[in-house]
């Protein structure tokens, strides 16, 4: 039975930057990732500013990518209301495809082991021995000192660990599409539509991420994706306008099911868990991305920190806390303004007539450099 001292479950920015992080520390780390690098993601594909100076620190910026530079916001309401705002720090974009390889491609160099194209069955702390025994779909079994789970969104892990969440259904479903089209480059636009709303952004070369957060009983009902889209995403005159004259680059569209925006504990059955797997980022919190890096590093900095296992998950989840508890509760109770058709049109004449509310909700869904 192979023996680690750190298991990272997951191979997303969480888990990849975990990884470079305790890696460069000479810690023996083995990352389990259920796919094969490159691949696509449902994702936004935004990242805030808050990053930038620690990945360029820990050459961790893909500074060979033409990312794109976004300074702006837009937010149109379901019938098409629309408000522009600058955002004061801003961000980049790059799709996970592109920037998932790139920060695999630096975890191998700083001397992560891989296990690809491998899932978790379930994790479980032997308290007698003080540590974890992880077993596999193909029933490999592995013995860690520390986990941290960085599986994204929902997996088998989490009925594992019986996690509250997981017993719950959700109504919603994640929709990913990379197109050509006409759009401002420097803008991240937020589309309502009723139901849900949908992003777009340029990343990298000359396309653009579009991806949308919809409604599985509209999917239900409607038959179809494309169907769905017309029905009701049409029904915002900027996604119509997008759909009818944008190039789509994808054979069939990304998408994920049951997508749960629900309360989690950054730490379950004494693993540390980063990215969605600690916290569901809803897309009004707009720096998802972000904060799954920056989850990474705390997850990372509290096993280097502290030798006791106790006083790693207290500072983990001290950390946590601080950094994204209160931005996360904001992004659901404000994600509540939008998606309906009378409430979005309020919403938005309501941060367009009001520069405080509208630099107040930026302020508190987005986090500040690190």
């Amino acid at each position: 039975m192979s023996s680690y001292e750190i298991v990272i479950i997951g191979g997303g920015l969480a888990g990849l930057t975990a990884a470079s992080l305790l890696a460069k520390q000479n810690k023996n780390v083995l990352l389990i990732e259920k796919k094969t690098y490159p691949f696509q993601r449902v994702c936004g594909e935004y990242i805030s500013n808050e990053v930038t100076a620690f990945l360029k620190k820990e050459d961790l910026f893909p500074n060979e990518v033409n990312v794109a530079n976004i300074n702006t916001f837009q937010l149109t309401s379901v019938r098409g209301k629309s408000i522009t705002m600058p955002l004061d720090l801003g961000g980049f974009g790059i799709s996970r495809y592109v920037l998932d390889e790139f920060l695999y491609n630096k975890a191998v160099v700083a001397g992560v082991e891989f296990m690809l194209q491998t899932q978790v069955e379930e994790v479980a702390f032997e308290e007698n021995e003080d540590n974890f025994k992880i077993t596999l779909d193909n029933g490999i079994e592995l013995i860690a000192k520390h986990v941290i789970g960085a599986f994204g969104k929902r997996s088998k892990i989490d009925k594992s660990l019986d996690r509250d969440f997981i017993k719950q259904r959700s109504s919603f479903i994640g929709v990913k599409y990379h197109i050509k089209t006409d759009f401002d480059p420097n803008t991240v636009a937020l589309h309502n539509f009723e139901g849900g709303y949908c992003g777009i952004n340029k990343i990298e070369s000359d396309k653009y991420n579009l991806c949308y957060l919809g409604s599985r009983d509209q999917l239900r009902a409607s038959g179809n994706i494309e169907a769905m889209e017309q029905t009701y995403l049409w029904k915002n005159p900027f996604l119509e306008k997008i759909w009818k004259e944008s190039e789509f680059l994808f054979e069939k569209p990304e998408v994920i099911n049951e997508v749960n925006f629900s309360p989690k504990n950054p730490i379950e059955g004494h693993v540390l868990m980063a990215g969605d797997s600690a916290g569901l980022i809803t897309p009004l919190c707009g720096n998802g991305m972000a904060m799954a890096i920056h989850s990474g590093k705390l997850a990372a900095e509290s096993i280097l920190k502290f030798n006791k296992r106790a006083e790693i998950e207290q500072n983990y989840e001290y950390a946590w806390n601080t950094n994204f508890k209160g931005r996360l509760w904001v992004g659901r109770n404000v994600q509540r303004l939008f998606g309906a058709k009378g409430i979005s049109e309020f919403a938005v004449g309501l941060i367009k007539n009001s520069n405080f509310i509208a630099q107040n909700i930026m302020k508190r869904t987005h986090g500040q450099p690190f």
